[in-house]
């Protein structure tokens, strides 16, 4: 028997965490319940309604829109996966959570941040087609073909999601049960674990790096030739179209992408646990926010759509 499973085999096993959450002062603690409360029914209704516009309006279900509900739908399930058990943090005194809740918020967290980094992806795929090939693109961006993306932007989830829970089983959790964050994220079990984590850091840097990695450069890649073609036009109002037909997603992918990297790519050792969970807030809690107010707001087809429902209910 090897030293770590011996190890792995005395130690007093841990089936229950602290999440400590945000370290706030009494008077502070209803005024950040009302604010979460606030974001997350905000979101919710953002999301869910964008979702509800595209199903409803027929003019509306083309890849793009099909994209963009199922990007509504991702962030609404990271919303709801994260700000619950924060809300139920920051009101009661109670910061417990069993194994088996971690388990189960980590592997939604890991599905629903996976996806959006493959469904941001596609969606500038389907920008550089539109743009740069606009004939071809009702023979190339099919619904089937956008179907087929979807599938496996969400298949890719699971499996990237299956993978790093599949691998934490061989960790024990003995040496503390405190968990410095506001939900179970990966780092921070890796932190208490008394079972040495390298195969799993290894196994973050490799999966979740390669991802991240692979859907930047597409990203760029498809931006940059976006890029050359608007610039061969020479038309003002070529230009004006095709920024405002890509200055929602850019400004999301900025977002997202950004903070993501910050978290991830940043040295661990160099990051507080303060700071690295108003990183993670911002691509938890925050952004899911701002996206149905990005896409929605610069986007005339769903004002119009919005705007036919809204009559049509008065």
């Amino acid at each position: 028997m090897s030293n770590e499973d011996m190890e792995k085999e005395n130690a007093t096993l841990l089936t229950e965490f602290i999440l400590t959450g945000f370290i706030h002062q009494a008077e502070w603690q209803i005024p950040l319940f009302l604010v979460f409360l606030a974001i997350y029914l905000i979101t919710m209704v953002g999301n869910l309604g964008l979702i509800a516009l595209i199903c409803n309006d027929s003019h509306l279900h083309t890849p793009m829109y099909l994209l963009l509900g199922s990007l509504a739908f991702v962030d609404a399930w990271i919303s709801s996966t994260i700000t619950p058990k924060m809300l139920a943090i920051i009101l009661t005194k109670s910061k417990m959570i069993s194994l088996s809740e971690c388990m189960i918020q980590l592997f939604s967290f890991s599905f629903s941040a996976t996806t959006e980094c493959f469904l941001l992806t596609t969606m500038a795929y389907d920008r550089y087609v539109a743009i740069c090939k606009p004939l071809l693109y009702p023979v190339v961006m099919t619904n089937r073909l956008c179907i087929r993306l979807l599938v496996l932007s969400f298949a890719g989830g699971v499996l990237h999601a299956c993978i790093h829970i599949g691998v934490l089983f061989r960790l024990a959790f003995c040496n503390s049960n405190i968990i410095h964050h506001f939900y179970c994220d990966i780092m921070p079990l890796f932190k208490i674990s008394c079972i040495d984590p390298f195969i799993n850091v290894l196994m973050v840097f490799i999966f979740s790096g390669s991802i991240q990695v692979f859907t930047i450069l597409t990203i760029l890649v498809s931006y940059t030739l976006i890029l050359f073609t608007v610039v061969k036009k020479k038309s003002l109002q070529g230009i004006k179209k095709a920024f405002s037909t890509c200055g929602a997603h850019l400004l999301s992918v900025s977002l997202y992408f950004g903070s993501l990297l910050f978290m991830y790519v940043s040295p661990g050792s160099a990051q507080a646990d303060g700071q690295n969970m108003m990183d993670s807030l911002f691509y938890t809690v925050i952004i899911p926010l701002l996206n149905p107010i990005i896409y929605s707001l610069r986007n005339k087809k769903v004002l119009d759509s919005l705007a036919k429902m809204l009559k049509r209910n008065v």
